[in-house]
């Protein structure tokens, strides 16, 4: 009984905190202030994993209003936070934060729950995929991180990670790569035989390595790739040294596009005085001519 009444002590003080809750200040949101976890673990009384709940129906309810109303709903990560702070076992605020975060959002307290999530979930190769994106991508880029995140993907014993997906971590350490050391990294890479079956992955990393960024059937069926696939097979194969396979690769490298010099104002003006001058001189000597 005394348990019962707690939890209805607890709900009835959460629901009046709602309600008497003032907006955050100097934002345009209507969204409740957040308190701390460790003060709502003292309310809830033990009730951790009802009170998380709560708190996410709130937060879904304004982020749907916020939908509606066509305003931006910024809180998702601070909600999430407090929610899975109370409950790490609630999978579903890590769900939504995976798939609604923002990519290139300057707020970053969505990378302390997808950081509890892979500590709970560390199976979840899908949230895992959303965050190192969210790190290579986000405002503040960082390869290095992202390829951390992913790194235990690569034999993880999972049969439903697609190829790419475990050699993923490899993208982003040859991202933050210069050209040269990129395709140092791809040629060693190539002849570990652990990465004996991604071959076909390599053709496509060491074409982005190279400048191209894109890896569509236009690219795939044009001659730089083409060049690139035989090169690779060639080395592997042990039929061109390595040193041959890396100057040829090097040298397909995409020419970065120059642009046109603007000339400056002042030698424009001299350009048009120069011209000027000489269609009086021409009209001078067509004077003089017809004179004669």
């Amino acid at each position: 009984m005394r348990f019962l009444v707690a939890v209805i002590l607890s709900i009835a003080v959460i629901a009046v905190a709602f309600n008497l809750a003032k907006p955050l200040p100097g934002t345009n949101f209507d969204e409740s202030f957040l308190p701390k976890a460790s003060s709502v673990k003292y309310i809830a009384a033990g009730n951790d994993a009802s009170v998380a709940g709560l708190f996410w129906i709130k937060g879904l309810t304004e982020m749907g209003e916020s939908f509606l109303s066509g305003k931006e709903y910024a809180y998702l990560g601070h909600v999430a936070n407090l929610c899975t702070e109370l409950d790490s076992l609630f999978y579903t605020p890590y769900y939504f934060v995976s798939g609604l975060s923002t990519m290139d959002s300057k707020d970053t307290s969505d990378f302390q729950v997808f950081r509890r999530a892979l500590r709970v979930f560390p199976e979840d190769w899908k949230i895992a995929v959303s965050f190192a994106l969210r790190l290579s991508k986000g405002p503040y880029p960082d390869n290095r991180a992202a390829a951390d995140v992913m790194r235990p993907y690569f034999d993880y014993p999972d049969s439903t990670i697609p190829p790419h997906i475990r050699l993923m971590y490899r993208t982003f350490e040859l991202d933050q790569e210069q050209t040269e050391t990129a395709l140092e990294m791809i040629l060693n890479d190539l002849m570990q035989p652990r990465f004996k079956k991604f071959r076909a992955g390599f053709y496509n990393k060491t074409f982005r390595v190279l400048g191209y960024k894109g890896v569509g059937a236009i690219e795939r069926d044009s001659t730089t790739f083409n060049d690139v696939k035989e090169t690779i097979d060639l080395f592997v194969e042990r039929k061109i040294p390595p040193q041959m396979a890396f100057n040829h690769l090097l040298s397909l490298r995409k020419a970065e596009a120059v642009k046109p010099v603007e000339p400056a104002a002042d030698t424009v003006a001299s350009v048009a005085d120069t011209t000027a001058a000489a269609a009086d001189t021409s009209a001078a000597v067509a004077d003089t001519t017809a004179n004669n």
